[in-house]
């Protein structure tokens, strides 16, 4: 059935199977779980400290900007994940193919700048861990690995 923009026309039942089996949905779902991977790992285990002095550190060279960026880029991929989640169960729904023109460029747009930003935060990330002392990093390493890696993955998903 002819529907503007990649979907029904507006007003036809909601089918919770064909709706999880569409690749933008698909894509949504995996892009959220590595957003939230890469900010779960930075938030357990990105701090730590030294026994000899309680102040905490960035595990990524006593850099504090490695671990806002990627924390923040974490929270923000999934909360935009969630947001156009949302955006994709009401989109039959939209009637105006006005509106339903400008969600879809302001996902596209919103997709291709996080695409960008996922690539900056892995090289700044890989960057930073390349340049981590060995003593400096107690415990965390794998989950700094993990935050580079899913980093890495981020660019395609979005």
């Amino acid at each position: 059935s002819g529907g503007a923009y990649g979907a029904d026309k507006a007003g036809g039942a909601f089918d919770l199977v064909r709706f999880v089996q569409q690749p933008q949905v698909v894509a949504r779902i995996v892009s959220a779980v590595f957003a939230l991977i890469v900010f779960a790992c930075l938030v357990g285990d990105g701090y730590m400290s030294r026994p000899e002095d309680p102040q905490l550190f960035c595990i990524f060279n006593h850099n504090e900007d490695a671990c806002r960026y990627g924390i923040g880029i974490g929270v923000l991929a999934f909360l935009a994940c969630i947001f156009f989640f949302m955006v994709d169960v009401y989109f039959p729904q939209i009637s105006n193919t006005t509106d339903r023109k400008y969600l879809v460029l302001a996902d596209l747009g919103f997709s291709g700048l996080w695409t960008f930003l996922w690539f900056i935060g892995f090289c700044f990330l890989t960057n930073q861990w390349s340049w981590t002392q060995a003593e400096d990093v107690y415990i965390g390493a794998d989950s700094a690995r993990a935050a580079i890696t899913f980093s890495f993955f981020s660019i395609f998903s979005w």
